[in-house]
């Protein structure tokens, strides 16, 4: 038996219960790739982020982000979390902390309450392979645009037809796509809803990774740098973003929920 601490921030959030909240767990070395796949899916959150320490590396740690059903490429909530973590329980004194992952290098800097993740920039482009039906299963009216990188992106035309949107979540984990709703913001300059039931996550509360691609587009869209951006779930979340060309900074503030200890 093993013992290893695990702590549950809430992500994108200036209040508890808010933003996203990811489960994260340091380790001192990987532990079965198996056994992380069981610890998320018992954890049943949208992710659960391990990570290592790396010496004689450009990077501080090399992390892994799990969802209930399987590993995933890039997470930006739990890597905040992790951040969170790694700046205020487990004594990193430097203000930038860097991550090795499936995506490349990752840097979290911490800026007073504010943690700005520098991630990779994926620009959506023009997409003719949604689902059929997308719009129905999506319980959406009009689409203005249909994008693709990571994820299918759909564009609406108002802030309120993204919060009336409601998705068939049985008929879209058919499809196998993890969807991006976006447009214009009232408050906000865009806003944005994100829906993978096929990863076990039929809502994710904030999603940072989908943000790589709403900042390239929104950013070209609105001619503007630096944006201000809400996830419409109902947890709701507030991200400070910026396009700097083939980066992305995506700011935003953790809340700390609990820490304890898991025996696998």
């Amino acid at each position: 038996m093993t013992n290893l601490p695990i702590y549950q921030v809430d992500a994108f959030a200036s209040a508890l219960f808010k933003g996203n909240p990811a489960a994260v767990i340091p380790l001192s070395a990987w532990i079965d790739d198996g056994l992380m796949q069981q610890i998320a899916a018992e954890n049943n959150l949208a992710e659960t982020v391990f990570f290592v320490p790396q010496e004689n590396s450009e990077a501080d740690f090399h992390i892994r982000w799990f969802t209930p059903e399987f590993e995933i490429n890039l997470c930006g909530h739990a890597t905040l979390a992790s951040a969170f973590v790694i700046f205020n329980y487990l004594g990193f004194s430097k203000d930038t902390v860097v991550f090795s992952s499936q995506s490349g290098l990752l840097r979290v800097t911490r800026k007073d309450s504010i943690l700005e993740m520098d991630f990779p920039s994926w620009k959506p482009k023009p997409a003719t392979d949604a689902p059929a039906h997308i719009a129905e299963i999506l319980g959406i009216g009009a689409i203005k645009g249909v994008y693709r990188h990571r994820d299918l992106m759909i564009e609406v035309a108002t802030e309120e037809e993204v919060l009336a949107a409601r998705p068939d979540f049985t008929a879209l984990k058919k499809t196998k796509e993890m969807v991006i709703l976006t447009a214009p913001g009232k408050e906000a300059d865009f806003v944005s809803r994100f829906f993978a039931p096929d990863a076990a996550v039929d809502e994710d509360p904030v999603t940072g990774s989908a943000h790589s691609q709403l900042i390239p587009f929104w950013s070209e869209k609105l001619n503007r740098k630096k944006m201000f951006a809400k996830q419409l779930s109902k947890r709701g979340g507030e991200l400070w973003c910026e396009d700097v060309g083939n980066r992305v900074i995506i700011g935003g503030q953790c809340v700390f929920y609990m820490k304890g200890e898991i025996t696998v």
